[in-house]
């Protein structure tokens, strides 16, 4: 049996395919059509996932996708009703349905073929369990509490439940207008980071300021006593007067969300080209404290409920990677899985799993314990693509190592010797993070790294964090946290005998955002860890993704690309070695 799930018309679409319950492929729009958070139909994504499984349109048993138009309709008629939204966003919501209910067509149109030859059926799963589909069809526990959180999606932004074999059963929802998601978005949007996707940037300033408006936060969000939360709809506009999005072929836009009585509580709304200053800092630090004390009130209430020691999380709000990471210390659970897409792009695997299991009731067989289901390339494709670029490669050494050994030896030696070097291997990641395919690679021993990397290549907010990837083995020698995260979505402290051996991995309030490399799942990553430490005495890296303001790099053309305008030191494309040669 052979399922295509999608996320179209959505931030982060996406697609993946399931044969017979084993995931083959998934990929992000994104990667492909080279705009972050892509929105649209996911046509290259498919196309990349049918070519993976070697099969055509025709071939497809079933086509499953992330959301639901007629779920919760009831609630959505009673709030039209109360409400009377504008007509532009009555208009918007329409044209979105519209998109989604005319799938068929958009495959055929997209694939150029007559909508007879289309078999499989259409089957539309609600957004929220499909991210909890996402999460527990694919986690090692036959078991546990799942947790759903975002912005919004099918009307609702929150979703509790229980996952036991082969189905899910769902507690509690929280509708719109009411949303954690949405409450974390407008405060970002009001400290200046407008675009979608942004609140990654708040979570890492909110450690360079204190709590100081939490009071103020607690008057936003309200903690109700049957585990859930509601919003006081005066700081937010988007209930009332609506909020322009776009979803259809470009990268998503939503316009402020906030009201003025968050002015009044807060002062101005600082522009995007204003320092940022401490009482910037400190908004964010209180956001961050107020999403988790909203966070782990939720989750105490769903174990209390369910009594079950293992969780799932899933959602955008699921990569608050700081969160996460102090989950052990604030609730009772004593595992957590969170599959490394865990944002709107999971959805479309989520509802390629929750029809396989829920729906038609086959046996679990399938977990993701890593995170390449991306595009590779052959060597031979890596040569031609030299090739090609030969003449802009003038200035480079190119060198060809067949024996791994000897080529983690020697790109080991030029991280140790202060190089920054790209890092392309094998499929490319699934999800948000570079986790070692397509990767920048530097010493985390050099504080300076962090600064040189932001001004060589990432151009970005200097108080943003970079990620340690760490050898599995090795967790509990540096981090105070001995539990693994291979997919990087969880934040915990360094020991503060190790921050001063890794200071370019480690953030202002003595934490990082750990990458447990194992040599089971990415063998060639942990080969060059392992040969870094036996020259630096350290088994970490520094690792970031591997683009310049732009979605990870995908191909190797792209990392060329990127390799040649930027002052990358060293690019290694599969057995490649280019580097540059400075005169």
């Amino acid at each position: 049996m052979i399922i295509l799930g999608i996320n179209a018309y959505h931030g982060d679409s996406s697609a993946c395919i399931v044969k017979d319950g084993e995931l083959i492929a998934a990929a992000e729009e994104e990667r492909f059509r080279r705009i972050k958070h892509w929105a649209g139909f996911p046509t290259e994504a498919i196309k990349y996932c049918l070519n993976e499984a070697n099969v055509a349109i025709e071939d497809l048993d079933y086509i499953a996708i992330n959301h639901n138009p007629k779920a919760n309709l009831s609630r959505k008629i009673i709030f039209a009703l109360r409400k009377r939204p504008s007509f532009s966003l009555i208009k918007q919501r329409l044209e979105n349905y519209s998109n989604i209910g005319n799938i068929k067509k958009t495959f055929c149109h997209e694939f150029g073929i007559d909508e007879d030859s289309l078999k499989a059926p259409i089957v539309n799963i609600e957004h929220h369990l499909a991210h909890m589909a996402s999460a527990f069809f694919v986690s090692p526990f036959d078991s546990a509490a799942i947790l759903s959180i975002d912005g919004f999606g099918d009307f609702v932004s929150t979703m509790t439940g229980e996952g036991k074999g082969t189905k899910i059963s769902v507690f509690e929802k929280v509708y719109y207008p009411h949303s954690l998601g949405l409450f974390y978005t407008a405060i970002t949007q009001f400290l200046g980071f407008k675009k979608y996707g942004d609140e990654y940037k708040v979570m890492g300033l909110a450690a360079l300021g204190k709590p100081k408006y939490l009071n103020i936060m607690e008057k936003i969000v309200k903690i109700k006593q049957n585990g859930m939360f509601e919003l006081n709809l005066d700081y937010f506009i988007h209930y009332t007067e609506g909020v322009s999005m776009s979803w259809d072929g470009i990268e998503p836009k939503l316009s402020d969300v906030f009201s003025k009585r968050l002015i009044e509580a807060l002062g101005p709304p600082r522009r995007y080209e204003e320092p940022i200053t401490e009482h910037h800092a400190d908004i964010a630090a209180s956001l961050q404290a107020m999403y988790e004390k909203a966070f782990f009130h939720i989750l105490n209430y769903l174990y209390e409920r369910t009594k079950i020691k293992n969780l799932c999380l899933a959602g955008g709000c699921a990569l608050n990677s700081v969160a996460n990471g102090k989950i052990f210390d604030n609730t009772p659970f004593e595992e957590v899985y969170i599959q490394p897409a865990a944002n709107d792009a999971g959805g479309s695997l989520g509802a390629a799993y929750y029809l396989y299991h829920q729906i038609l009731g086959k046996q679990r067989n399938f977990v993701m314990d890593k995170a390449y289901w991306g595009p590779d390339f052959s060597e031979a494709e890596i040569s031609e693509k030299l090739k090609v670029k030969s003449e802009e490669l003038n200035n480079c050494k190119i060198e060809k190592i067949d024996n791994e050994d000897e080529l983690c030896k020697k790109v080991a030696k030029y991280i140790a010797d202060g190089k920054v070097v790209g890092w392309f291997q094998g499929r490319m990641e699934w999800g948000p993070r570079a986790l070692g395919n397509r990767s920048i690679l530097v010493d985390p021993r050099r504080a300076e790294m962090k600064d040189v990397l932001n001004a060589r290549i990432k151009r970005r907010e200097p108080f943003r964090p970079f990620a340690p990837s760490i050898l599995l083995e090795a967790v509990g020698e540096y981090f105070e946290k001995d539990y693994p995260d291979p997919f990087m979505i969880k934040v915990y402290p360094i020991k503060e005998e190790k921050r001063k051996i890794i200071p370019a991995v480690t953030h202002v309030d003595g934490t990082g955002r750990l990458q447990a490399v194992s040599k089971e799942e990415n063998p060639l990553y942990w080969r060059l860890i392992k040969e870094f430490e036996k020259l630096a005495g350290v088994p970490v890296v520094l690792n970031t993704s591997f683009n310049e303001n732009e979605p990870i790099v995908c191909t190797p053309d792209e990392a060329l690309d990127c390799f040649l305008r930027t002052k990358m030191d060293v690019l290694v494309l599969g057995n490649f070695i280019i580097s540059k040669i400075y005169r």
